[in-house]
């Protein structure tokens, strides 16, 4: 099955080390370019399901390429989220009167950028990714179209909080999750004092999990972060 395949045109090299790093550790093929130059050329081979663009290139610069993209047929409903350090209001909206599909700013967290691709892909792609709706890890599968939850080839009967638990730290693997956040992401609230239902939802849920449990790592005075790579 292929992976979803996302061009990052980004004069940076560490901001292109950390996109292709983090975004291929949550399966997408991943393509960096440092200019426009290279862009076009792997562009005329194959045609990406999501572009990350940043205005401020040398020469050709983002918007300009947007537009490009935009007036041409075969590239223009390419979805494009805008990466760039420019913030102010002028600028977002510039970009998406120009038709970009989302905006971050620079500096960005990984959680953001990782939410932010899935989010528009998940609108874009329609049946494509519901064609990938297998998580695994080990002997463990996670379908979440059926919501089956299967460990050495046993279904496991889960609550419905500890199989949510499970596929957000499934999904966002490599990533240090705290305590509310995971709260904010799975119970849908954040209060003073509830972090503590993460911590026995863990529990359960790394017991239920038997050997496979052990790839939820606690981050000491953080939260928990699901370490191996699917």
């Amino acid at each position: 099955m292929n992976k979803p395949l996302l061009y990052c045109v980004e004069d940076e090299e560490s901001i292109r080390g950390l996109v292709a790093y983090v975004l291929t550790g949550h399966h997408y093929e991943v393509h960096t370019f440092e200019g426009s130059t290279s862009f076009w050329s792997a562009l005329e081979k194959r045609r990406p399901d999501l572009i990350l663009l940043d205005i401020m290139l040398d020469g050709e610069d983002g918007l300009t390429i947007l537009r490009k993209l935009r007036s041409q047929p075969a590239t223009a409903t390419i979805p494009v989220i805008m990466l760039t350090a420019k913030g102010t209001e002028y600028d977002i909206v510039k970009g998406l009167d120009d038709g970009a599909d989302d905006y971050i700013t620079k500096p960005f967290g990984v959680v953001e950028l990782v939410s932010r691709v899935k989010a528009l892909l998940r609108r874009t792609m329609g049946s494509t990714l519901k064609a990938s709706a297998l998580l695994a890890a080990d002997t463990l599968r996670v379908n979440t179209e059926s919501r089956e939850v299967t460990l050495d080839g046993t279904s496991l009967s889960l609550t419905l909080k500890e199989y949510d638990l499970l596929v957000y730290l499934m999904e966002n693997r490599g990533i240090a999750l705290s305590r509310d956040r995971i709260m904010e992401a799975v119970w849908g609230f954040t209060y003073e004092g509830e972090s503590r239902t993460v911590d026995v939802h863990i529990k359960s849920l790394r017991q239920q999990l038997g050997p496979v449990g052990r790839y939820i790592k606690t981050i000491r005075g953080i939260g928990y972060r699901w370490e191996l790579s699917l």
